[in-house]
């Protein structure tokens, strides 16, 4: 009787680690003085400068990538979902007002494809660059049974740090401040069952390109406005978008007015709409529609918050403004 192993049931732990020796270098670049590298510890080591935070808080998060990536191993192209994974993490801890310190990947996978999942890597790396963090750990997982051979999946895990008493929650938010939006690159990492639901496979690949711009990372814009302005709220435009994201940070009895003719609407989108004949309210339920963060200002800091991101060539567009409501937490004007 022929013996069994692991490698003949599926996974190959020889292919595993030269892929992980394949990305090293990769992951090295990301590393800031911070990391702690132990060849034999079993987790990643990340030492926090207390002396820069009077009251240091972490902040953490976990999201995929969703559907998207059905996108990427349709065509075939696979160097931009790691950016999508870090961008939707870090995205989100910002709104908390917090510095993104350090990342953690994991890869499931069918079979391990050495070319595709570097790829991947190459992708998250370039994401923690962007985010200013460092990619520590993850792991690699292949499962076969769980996931096809060409099949994978993604999940990502970020670690930031904000002193305490300048942690956003919204709670601060007064009728009269005004909501700055800063454009998204696209349909970022949301949206993508409905998107490929009204396209289908020829339409996915004609759109292709469009749909696989990788999410927009917005930490160089939110920190240095945190430095500079009273922020009263931050909202990253995701799954739920306006009726459910960016009403979140709104405290009780207010409402957000916001003009949909105040920002461009990207073409992907009225293609969309247009084609899957989709209602308006379920499109602004389920796409960021062109605004991937939301910022709420006072109105006396306004000119000053628009002025600073004009000096530095930083698109934007003031869209709604806070109201006194009751009953409604936003409204749509044109």
């Amino acid at each position: 009787m022929k013996r069994i192993t692991y490698k003949s049931s599926g996974v190959d732990i020889d292919k595993a680690n030269a892929f992980l020796k394949a990305v090293g270098p990769s992951i090295k670049s990301s590393l800031t003085k911070d990391v702690i590298r132990r060849p034999g510890a079993f987790g990643g080591l990340f030492a926090l400068d207390h002396q820069q935070y009077k009251n240091p808080v972490l902040v953490s998060s976990t999201d995929g990538v969703g559907t998207k990536l059905l996108i990427a191993q349709q065509l075939n192209h696979h160097s931009t979902v790691g950016i999508d994974l870090v961008a939707m993490n870090v995205n989100d801890i910002l709104c908390c007002g917090a510095k993104p310190l350090f990342f953690l990947d994991y890869i499931a996978c069918g079979k391990v494809n050495v070319n595709v999942l570097k790829d991947v890597v190459k992708g998250i790396v370039a994401g923690c660059r962007q985010a200013g963090c460092s990619l520590i750990g993850g792991e690699t997982a292949e499962m076969p049974g769980m996931y096809a051979p060409q099949e994978y999946d993604l999940a990502g895990f970020v670690v930031g740090v904000v002193d305490k008493d300048k942690i956003i929650d919204g709670s601060r938010i007064k009728a009269e401040d005004c909501v700055i939006g800063l454009p998204s690159s696209g349909l970022h990492s949301n949206g993508y069952s409905l998107a490929r639901k009204v396209l289908g496979r020829r339409g996915v690949k004609q759109w292709g390109k469009v749909l696989l711009t990788p999410t927009r990372i917005y930490t160089r814009e939110v920190l240095g406005l945190l430095e500079k302005f009273e922020i009263k709220g931050l909202a990253h435009l995701t799954g739920g978008a306006y009726y459910e994201k960016l009403t979140k940070i709104l405290p009780a009895g207010k409402c957000f007015v916001l003009n949909r003719r105040s920002w461009p609407v990207p073409k992907i989108f009225q293609m969309l709409q247009k084609k899957g004949k989709i209602s308006l309210p379920e499109m602004y339920r389920t796409f960021n529609m062109g605004i991937g963060m939301a910022i709420v200002v006072s109105g006396k800091n306004l000119p000053h918050v628009m002025a600073y991101l004009k000096q530095r060539k930083i698109k934007h567009y003031l869209i709604g403004k806070v109201v006194k409501d009751s009953e409604k937490k936003i409204v749509f004007s044109t």
